[in-house]
C-alpha cells in the first residue's frame, strides 16, 4: 500500500493538454507548472512601499514567478486611493485581477463595494483551491480573517504553502494555520525585492531552480541576464545628464551680478556628481530599484575623492554586489525586510570603501589625465582640434560612438569645471547643423511631406537642443546634404576651437551661449554651422526641384 502524500507536496495542478502529437515525435511528459494565486491589498504601510502602483507590484510578482517556472493563476488585489490604516468605507478603490491573462482593474467603486466584490471572487477562488487548481498562495498585505478568509481557509485545509509580506496580516494567517515558507514585514522592501522573496521562498520549498529576473526588461528577455550584462556606460551617463545640466545652469546664473554666492552651490554640485553617477549605475545594474539606488548613493559618497570615475566604478561594483547579495540573503531565509536593508548597506559600503582607500587615486588620476590630454590638444592647435572634432562628430553619432565615447567625455569635463569643449562641439556641430538642414527643408522642401517632418525637427533642435536625428532623412536621402553637414560641422567646430568656447549639450540653443565660457564665440560658432548647413541644403533642394519640373 502506498502512503498518502502530504497535501503541501502534492503534484502541480494540471493545465489544459492535447492528446495530439506531431507524427514521428517521441512522446515526452511535460511537467505541469505550479499555479500560484496572489491575494492582497495596497495596505497601510505597503502603500508607501509600492502599494500605490498595483500594475508594477503585481507585474513584478508575475515576472519573478515566471522566472522560477511558476504560473500566475489568479489575482485578487484591492487597491485603495489612500492608506488602509483608518480608511473609510466610502474611499475610492479598485479590484485588480486577471482577465484573459492580463493584469488589470476589474471593478472600481467605494471600498465597501469593492470588498464585497472581492469576497465573492474569494469564494470562487476557494473552490478552485479545493479543486486542486491552485498550488500555493502569495499574500501581499492580505486580509486572512476578512476579505481573503475563504481562500486562506481553503489553503489551510489543502495544506498549501504560502509566501507573504505584511506584519499583521502574516501573523493572522499563521494563527489560522497557513503554512508560510517565506514571511516578512513590509518596511524597507520594494515591489521587486518582495517579489523575489516570494518566488525564492516557493522555489526553495519545492526545490525548483530560480534566478531572479532583474533589470528593466521583462521576464524571459534581457532582464534574466546576469547583472554584469546590464553594465552600460552610455546608459549610466545618459541617466546622469540632469545633474550635469543643473551644474551648468548654476554656473551660468552665478555669473549674474549679485548672485556670486552661488559659487558655493556650484562647488557642492561638483562634489555631488560622483554620488549621482554611482546611484544611477547601481540602480540600473542591480535591478533592485530603491535598494540599488541607496547602495549606489552610499558607494558614491565614499567614492567622492575619486571624482566622477570613482563614482562610476563604485556604482558599478555596488550594483553587481547588490544583485548577488539579495539572492544570497533570501537563500539564507532572511526576511525580505532584513535582506533589503543588509543588501543596500553592505553593497554600498564595501565598494565605497574599496574606492575610498584603494582606487580613488587611480580614478582621479585618469580623470585629470583625460582632461589634461584634451587641453594639450587644444593648446597645440585650437583651430585643428575644433575642426577635427566637428568633422568626426556626425560619423560618431551615426556609428553609435557618440554616446559611448564623446558623451562621457562631455560629462567628464563638466564634472571638473562645469563646461566642456565637446559640449560646445555638440551644440555647434550637431544641433545647429541639424537645425540648418531642417530649416532649409521647412522653407524649400522637395516634397510637401518633408515640410512637416522638417518643421517638427527644427523646433526640437532649437528649443530643446536635441533630436539631431531629425536631419537623418535629408542627409541619407542625398549625399550632397550629408557632405554639407560635414562641412558645416567642421567650420562650426573650428570656430569653437579658435574662440576657446566651452559649453554643454542638451540645452535650448538660445540658452547655450549663457552657459558657455564665451557667449560671443559660442554664438559665432553656432551661427556659422547653422548658416552653412541652411544655405547649402537650400541650394541643393532648389536645384533638385528645378530638375524635377520637366519630368512632372
Amino acid at each position: 500500500m502506498v502512503a498518502d502524500r502530504p497535501a503541501s507536496d502534492r503534484q502541480p495542478s494540471e493545465g489544459p493538454s492535447s492528446d495530439a502529437e506531431p507524427d514521428g515525435a517521441a512522446s515526452r511528459a511535460r511537467a505541469p507548472r505550479r499555479r500560484i494565486a496572489v491575494l492582497g491589498s495596497s495596505g497601510g504601510n505597503l502603500r508607501s512601499h509600492g502599494g500605490d502602483d498595483p500594475a508594477k507590484l503585481l507585474g513584478d510578482i508575475r515576472r519573478q514567478l515566471e522566472a522560477a517556472g511558476f504560473e500566475l493563476a489568479a489575482v485578487q488585489f484591492v487597491a485603495a486611493d489612500a492608506s488602509m490604516d483608518g480608511i473609510g468605507e466610502r474611499a475610492r478603490a479598485a479590484l485588480w485581477g486577471l482577465a484573459e491573462g492580463r493584469i488589470g482593474p476589474l471593478a472600481e467603486g467605494a471600498l465597501a463595494e469593492i470588498n464585497a466584490t472581492a469576497r465573492e471572487r474569494d469564494a470562487q477562488l476557494a473552490e478552485r483551491i479545493r479543486a486542486g487548481e491552485i498550488d500555493a498562495l502569495v499574500l501581499v498585505s492580505a486580509d486572512p480573517a476578512g476579505t481573503n478568509a475563504a481562500a486562506v481557509t481553503a489553503a489551510v485545509e489543502a495544506g498549501l504553502p504560502a509566501a507573504g509580506t505584511g506584519g499583521s496580516s502574516i501573523a493572522k494567517a499563521q494563527q489560522l494555520g497557513l503554512r508560510l515558507v517565506s514571511a516578512s514585514g513590509t518596511t524597507g522592501t520594494t515591489s521587486t525585492t518582495r517579489a523575489v522573496a516570494y518566488a525564492s521562498g516557493l522555489a526553495r520549498h519545492w526545490g525548483a531552480k530560480y534566478r531572479p529576473s532583474l533589470g528593466s526588461a521583462g521576464a524571459g528577455s534581457a532582464g534574466d541576464e546576469p547583472a554584469w550584462r546590464r553594465i552600460s556606460i552610455r546608459g549610466i551617463m545618459v541617466g546622469s545628464i540632469p545633474a550635469f545640466i543643473t551644474l551648468a545652469l548654476i554656473l551660468a546664473i552665478g555669473k549674474i551680478p549679485g548672485l556670486e554666492g552661488l559659487s558655493e552651490v556650484f562647488d557642492l554640485l561638483i562634489a555631488a556628481l560622483p554620488i549621482v553617477v554611482a546611484a544611477v549605475a547601481a540602480r540600473k545594474i542591480s535591478g533592485l530599484d530603491e535598494v540599488g539606488l541607496v547602495a549606489g548613493a552610499i558607494a558614491g559618497t565614499l567614492a567622492q575623492p575619486g571624482g566622477i570615475l570613482g563614482g562610476l566604478v563604485g556604482g558599478i561594483l555596488a550594483g553587481l554586489l547588490a544583485s548577488w547579495l539579495v539572492r544570497l540573503f533570501l537563500g539564507w531565509r532572511f526576511p525580505a525586510t532584513t535582506a533589503n536593508i543588509f543588501t543596500g548597506a553592505i553593497a554600498g559600503a564595501l565598494p565605497g570603501l574599496l574606492v575610498f582607500f584603494v582606487l580613488a587615486p587611480v580614478t582621479a588620476w585618469l580623470g585629470e589625465g583625460v582632461q589634461a590630454l584634451i587641453q594639450a590638444v587644444l593648446e597645440f592647435s585650437p583651430l585643428l582640434a575644433g575642426a577635427l572634432a566637428g568633422l568626426v562628430i556626425w560619423p560618431a553619432i551615426i556609428g553609435g560612438v557618440y554616446h559611448a565615447v564623446l558623451l562621457p567625455l562631455v560629462l567628464l569635463e563638466m564634472s571638473q569645471k562645469g563646461h566642456s569643449f565637446f559640449g560646445a562641439i555638440d551644440m555647434a556641430a550637431l544641433v545647429m547643423v541639424s537645425f540648418g538642414i531642417t530649416m532649409a527643408n521647412l522653407l524649400a522642401p522637395r516634397t510637401s511631406g518633408e515640410r512637416a517632418l522638417a518643421g517638427s525637427g527644427a523646433g526640437v533642435n532649437f528649443f530643446f537642443g536635441t533630436f539631431v536625428e531629425a536631419s537623418y532623412p535629408f542627409m541619407f536621402g542625398d549625399k550632397r546634404v550629408f557632405a554639407i553637414a560635414l562641412v558645416a560641422a567642421t567650420a562650426g567646430g573650428a570656430v569653437v576651437g579658435l574662440t576657446g568656447a566651452e559649453a554643454t549639450a542638451y540645452l535650448p540653443a538660445i540658452a547655450a551661449p549663457f552657459v558657455s565660457t564665451t557667449a560671443v564665440g559660442m554664438v559665432t560658432a553656432m551661427a556659422t554651422s547653422a548658416a552653412i548647413a541652411f544655405a547649402g541644403t537650400l541650394v541643393v533642394n532648389l536645384f533638385a526641384r528645378r530638375k524635377a519640373r520637366p519630368a512632372a
